[in-house]
């Protein structure tokens, strides 16, 4: 593949002048059955490059396992794009926000005491080290200066929001250039944050999504020479449970890049195709009120969350046919969609009755958070004894995200972070009454000083003032469903998994919605499509057509709360992501 280089204000391309017309897509976001699809459809747009993060939390897990396969196989997305004629835009991180859980960072460095993330903190440094010495070698192989497609990487991201030690950038490029990465390396940087989070002799570039010449003015003024350059070109927006879907109009977006394409500057969507946040690996936003991101990531990007081009994606390739060749071929056709239909989910496993087929549980004195338990995602169940009968007020200090609370098994309940509560009071009906606290981590804060986060209950508990000790603290991380006791007959009180099956001749795309339920968890054959929750605006799931398979299918729902009368979901040819203005 050709080499990028700078050569005074622009690019070149193996000595030509070229111009960076590019799109975010993020593999992990896509089943890596769509890649190829995702990828096709970005060059039928017009774009020559494309961009992705790299999620650290996902390739390493724990401190001494990575993962490089399936839907985490980065070489083969970057092989993709190569076969699909497309540069690539790598941006390794460490930190990557991305309304990522955790902005990527592992959940197990919030056990390291006194860590300061994305700082000098030897502690910090030497996971960073370690996580590049396991991904970038591979990377490196598919450098452009390797012939492969990789023709620039990211420093870092954003680090001006964050703090302003040039100090950590630099220790971050020469990292990545004792790896051998010997392509352009660039930052990126809201306008008003150049000046603290540039690197001299690094390529500057700026984020925003509209008054594109006043982004790039800023960008000239802090950098008087070298190509202009948007890495983050805001074409739409994320949601937040409790929002609106938020979007942008096609054509006042298609202004927008116009606008900035005029001026000769280089560009990258965010997102040309957002996709989704499957799993528990949403972020969040804690901006002194704690906000978790929906499970849809579609941004209201040009191709959508299934993969079909919008009137987006019309506008923008006919803005950029103005300025770039555009292959002769049609708008691609939206994908087939599985036809509408109601699968019943007779089958009910109560969550408190099938503990031992889903964790082991730790004794302690005081709860223990989701990080010292080893936990990266999902629940905590804690539980203790009360020590005495009558009215009480109990007190979390510190929820982490979503307590649901009951005594012996029944809800008396619910204290959210999101909603800065802390106590709820109730009858305690003996003295030996079991207190059982369900958390939910919500999604870990991706942006911001607030990615310290760590999850469960994350300071005491206390019973009309006094601390509560004893607990029993049992992971539920929810990886696996396998060992669950399903019953057929009347549903229970409480969290409780819900299942069925559904035959498909020909498996397809859909959308699976859930009218009557409250909140929870959805997996289709083991596959966990990601959370729902009534408070909207998202009301359906994105399930993409690999997941599913000739034949019968299983479902499983984990409603937290009561399941609708019926206990049924419903498969739709569209989704809904929920009203457009509050």
């Amino acid at each position: 593949m050709p080499v990028l280089q700078i050569d005074g204000n622009d690019f070149t391309l193996d000595g030509a002048p070229f111009r960076i017309i590019s799109g975010g897509l993020h593999y992990f976001r896509i089943h890596p059955d769509q890649w190829a699809d995702r990828l096709r459809k970005a060059r039928l747009m017009g774009l020559n490059t494309v961009e992705t993060y790299v999620a650290w939390n996902l390739h390493q897990p724990t401190a001494d396992t990575f993962r490089m396969d399936g839907g985490l196989d980065l070489p083969a997305f970057l092989d993709l794009a190569a076969a699909e004629g497309l540069h690539v835009l790598l941006r390794p991180g460490p930190y990557i926000c991305a309304e990522w859980e955790g902005g990527g960072l592992p959940s197990w460095l919030l056990d390291r005491p006194g860590i300061k993330l994305r700082s000098q903190h030897p502690d910090y440094l030497a996971a960073v080290e370690d996580f590049f010495d396991r991904l970038l070698p591979p990377v490196v192989e598919r450098l452009a200066t390797r012939g492969g497609p990789v023709v620039a990487v990211q420093v870092e991201n954003e680090f001006g929001a964050y703090d302003d030690d040039t100090s950590h950038l630099e220790h971050l490029a020469a990292l990545l250039r004792r790896h051998g990465v010997d392509v352009p390396l660039f930052t990126c940087d809201q306008p008003v944050d150049l000046a603290r989070g540039s690197l001299p002799g690094t390529l500057a570039t700026a984020n925003f999504g509209s008054r594109s010449r006043e982004g790039l003015a800023a960008l000239r003024a802090h950098r008087p020479t070298g190509p202009l350059m948007c890495t983050e070109f805001w074409i739409g927006w994320f949601d937040r449970w409790g929002g609106h879907h938020v979007v942008r109009p096609a054509e006042q977006a298609a202004q927008e890049l116009d606008d900035l394409l005029s001026t000769g500057a280089s560009v990258n969507l965010y997102m040309f195709h957002g996709g989704t946040s499957f799993g528990f690996t949403n972020g969040a936003n804690d901006k002194h009120t704690y906000r978790p991101t929906v499970t849809s990531y579609d941004y209201d990007a040009p191709l959508d969350e299934a993969g079909d081009p919008t009137e987006k994606y019309r506008a923008f390739r006919d803005v950029i046919a103005k300025y770039a060749p555009v292959p002769d071929a049609p708008v691609p056709a939206p994908g087939p969609k599985l036809a509408a239909r109601t699968v019943p989910l007779p089958d009910t496993a109560p969550l408190f009755e099938n503990r031992p087929a889903l964790g082991s549980p730790v004794h302690s004195d005081r709860p223990l958070t989701m990080e010292q338990l080893g936990q990266d995602f999902g629940f905590v169940l804690y539980e203790t004894v009360l020590p005495r009968s009558g009215p009480a007020v109990l007190e979390l200090a510190d929820v982490r995200d979503r307590a649901q609370v009951f005594v012996d098994g029944q809800p008396v309940g619910v204290l959210e972070r999101e909603r800065h509560e802390h106590a709820i009071a109730f009858t305690v009906p003996w003295s030996d009454s079991v207190l059982t606290l369900l958390v939910e981590n919500q999604g870990r804060v991706n942006y911001g000083q607030g990615l310290h986060d760590p999850k469960g209950l994350a300071g005491p508990v206390r019973l009309d003032g006094e601390d509560l000790g004893g607990w029993t603290n049992l992971p539920l991380p929810l990886t696996s469903l396998d060992g669950l006791a399903f019953t057929t007959g009347t549903p229970v009180v409480g969290p409780a998994f819900h299942r069925g099956t559904v035959h498909v001749d020909e498996p397809a795309d859909t959308f699976l919605h859930l009218p009557g339920w409250t909140k929870g968890n959805v997996w289709v054959n083991g596959f966990h499509l990601g959370r729902y929750w009534s408070r909207g605006p998202q009301r359906s799931l994105y399930v993409p057509g690999p997941v599913l398979r000739p034949g019968a299918n299983e479902i499983t729902v984990l409603e937290l709360h009561a399941a609708p009368a019926g206990r049924a979901v419903r498969f739709e040819e569209a989704p809904d992501l929920g009203p457009t203005e509050e």
